[in-house]
């Protein structure tokens, strides 16, 4: 039914990868994936997003429910989310060395016909159907509360030298209040859920073009999605997850990149 590939990559300037990406199946027989960015010095945001990814993909694999009921979809997946921020900010709290980590966070759980999608920071969730890509979730940035307001032209946040400050993260604060937000899924779409270092350096229409090629598998795609940030100069650490709603596909594969 799913197809699915992942895909991380230090990046061209970076030492460490502070990203982390996931992808498995719930209990309950959904698709579910977690894409992370870390933040913090001294290896840092590489613990924080791996405590996030951790916390997520356990409490995941274990969730039971279907997504038929949808406030009860939106009510679990709020507290697993708030239960990885109390990881990670717990764990920074007690060690100065991590103090003030945290990371961005995009997940989505799919069944044969919808999916949740939940997420803090400014890693992104897209949709790709039949040919039009939609952006699925809205960054939580100091430049984007700004375009909003009217503030910033589009070209201007695109450019702003502030435009990775974020507004909102997990572990950083005791309470957290992720977006949610429920899709319809259809044979034919095509979901990625990537961090800023590829939407930040790499174009919608370019990530629109590499996403409906017909002409390469998902693997393929997600490794040309990795390129494409290197060629736009790497200067972070860029991961990729890709799932496909296929019903000529084996079921999901699992594993972190």
């Amino acid at each position: 039914m799913v197809r699915t590939a992942m895909r991380s990559h230090v990046g061209r300037v970076r030492q460490l990868n502070e990203d982390l990406a996931w992808i498995g199946t719930t209990a309950s027989g959904l698709t579910a994936a977690v894409v992370a960015d870390g933040m913090g010095g001294h290896k840092a945001g590489e613990v924080a997003s791996g405590l996030a990814v951790e916390s997520l993909s356990r409490s995941l694999s274990a969730w039971r429910e279907d997504l038929g009921d949808e406030a009860g979809g939106r009510t679990k997946l709020r507290e697993l989310v708030r239960k990885a921020n109390a990881t990670v900010y717990e764990t920074a709290s007690a060690n100065e060395q991590y103090s003030n980590m945290g990371t961005t966070v995009v997940l989505a759980l799919l069944d044969d016909s919808r999916g949740l999608i939940g997420h803090i920071g400014d890693s992104r969730a897209y949709r790709l159907r039949a040919g039009e890509m939609e952006q699925l979730t809205e960054d939580h940035t100091l430049v984007n509360e700004l375009a909003k307001s009217g503030q910033l032209s589009p070209e201007e946040a695109a450019h702003h030298p502030r435009r990775n400050v974020l507004t909102r993260a997990l572990g950083t604060d005791k309470e957290v209040e992720p977006d949610l937000k429920l899709i319809d899924w259809r044979p034919g779409d095509r979901l990625l859920l990537c961090s800023d270092g590829l939407s930040s350096l790499v174009e919608d229409r370019l990530i629109a073009q590499t996403l409906g090629d017909p002409d390469t598998d998902l693997e393929q795609t997600a490794d040309r999605l990795i390129a494409l940030a290197l060629l736009a100069g790497g200067d972070d650490n860029v991961t990729v997850a890709l799932i496909d709603y296929d019903k000529d596909a084996d079921a999901a594969g699992g594993g972190t990149a």
